[in-house]
């Protein structure tokens, strides 16, 4: 064997050149070490921190202006004008400042009663009726049924159509002179119904338009929830001799509360601030929002007042964001209100601390 491949096999008569296939070890670098921990501990943060940066731009951010701009005396013509003043409405002089000045002014408005009444009356006519259709046909999907995939598509479709276009052929339907119900009920001998005319009818109306654009999102929400039941459950149940009305009450119901109180939470959120279907519900109509305020909502108000004034010209964005900060509170209100009523029905009415002395009294039996 030649010199070089001893060398090569690492014969033990070579010149010492071998290697022994160790690594020198690493010298300990402090940089490197505090590189190694902030990695480990910051990059959790740095994945969820473009949401965080996102929100703060375009909700934190304008949140917080709307607050200031809500204190001052500020439009799109003139800009900011100082401290915002109440005015005669309130009863001073016109030219006291006041830092709640546009709050007061805004409650002391008729026209803003009326909106929220409005607001209501419709969020009730919508959602209640909504989530109550959406569970049944939920749960009618869920079945056994042919072409599954065209009817899920189906209940989907009216939620991608246009609201303009949604308003345009419900506005055929419900035009008060030649719309498409009007005109059944004169074929039966009926009156007709003057739908912008009247205030529960024209409630009826838009609640209608918004129940048909959010029917089926809703109904696809609970149907995912209603899929990811477990099997054994409904098994269980049909063993016991439980039906299939008795199995939705008792075992599809309850577990779906967490998607419940996300559907109701949601829908309070939209139904209080509805904006698109009574303005396309309108329709070019006299007064807007109706000639005496009947289907005028919050939304409404609040961009009439900030981009149209109390007359054309004369806007007031600093009255408009005292609206939608009195907006935004009223949902919170009854998003925290939902959420503790629907906890209560998922659990049957009964209290935390009920419910624990039951189990400690059953305990003890």
């Amino acid at each position: 064997m030649s010199r070089s491949k001893a060398l090569n096999a690492g014969h033990p008569t070579g010149t010492g050149r071998q290697t022994s296939g160790r690594r020198s070890p690493k010298k300990y670098s402090p940089l490197r070490n505090w590189l190694g921990n902030f990695e480990w501990k910051a990059s959790p943060y740095l994945y969820v921190a473009p949401f965080f940066l996102l929100f703060a731009v375009v909700g934190l951010f304008p949140l917080l202006y709307t607050a200031w701009i809500a204190t001052r005396n500020y439009n799109t013509l003139t800009g900011d004008s100082g401290v915002a003043v109440c005015g005669a409405t309130c009863g001073d002089s016109g030219t006291t400042a006041n830092w709640l000045g546009n709050f007061n002014w805004v409650l002391h408005q008729p026209a803003f009663w009326d909106a929220l009444r409005n607001s209501f009356s419709i969020f009730l006519l919508s959602s209640v009726p909504q989530i109550i259709l959406a569970l049944w046909l939920a749960w009618v999907l869920n079945s056994n049924l042919k072409a599954k995939t065209f009817w899920r598509m189906g209940v989907l479709l009216p939620y991608i159509v246009a609201p303009s276009a949604a308003g345009i052929i419900f506005s055929q339907i419900f035009s008060d002179r030649m719309g498409a119900i009007n005109v059944l009920l004169q074929q039966i001998g009926l009156n007709p119904i003057m739908w912008h005319g009247s205030t529960f009818w024209a409630h009826i109306a838009i609640a209608t338009i918004v129940n048909f654009r959010w029917t089926g999102y809703n109904t696809l929400i609970f149907l995912a929830a209603m899929q990811a039941i477990p099997n054994e459950l409904m098994e269980a149940a049909v063993v016991d001799g439980a039906g299939k009305f008795r199995t939705f009450f008792s075992v599809t119901l309850p577990s779906l509360r967490s998607t419940l109180i996300f559907v109701i939470i949601t829908s309070t959120i939209g139904g209080l601030q509805i904006f698109d279907e009574p303005t396309l519900f309108h329709n070019g109509t006299s007064g807007y929002g109706g000639a005496n305020r009947q289907y005028l909502t919050v939304s409404m108000y609040l961009w009439n007042l900030g981009f149209n004034g109390v007359s054309i010209g004369q806007p007031n964005m600093g009255r408009a964001a005292a609206i939608a900060w009195l907006l935004f509170l009223v949902i919170v209100v009854f998003a925290i209100l939902n959420y503790w009523l629907t906890g209560r029905l998922a659990r049957g009415g009964g209290s935390p601390t009920k419910s624990k002395k039951k189990k400690k009294r059953e305990a003890r039996v």
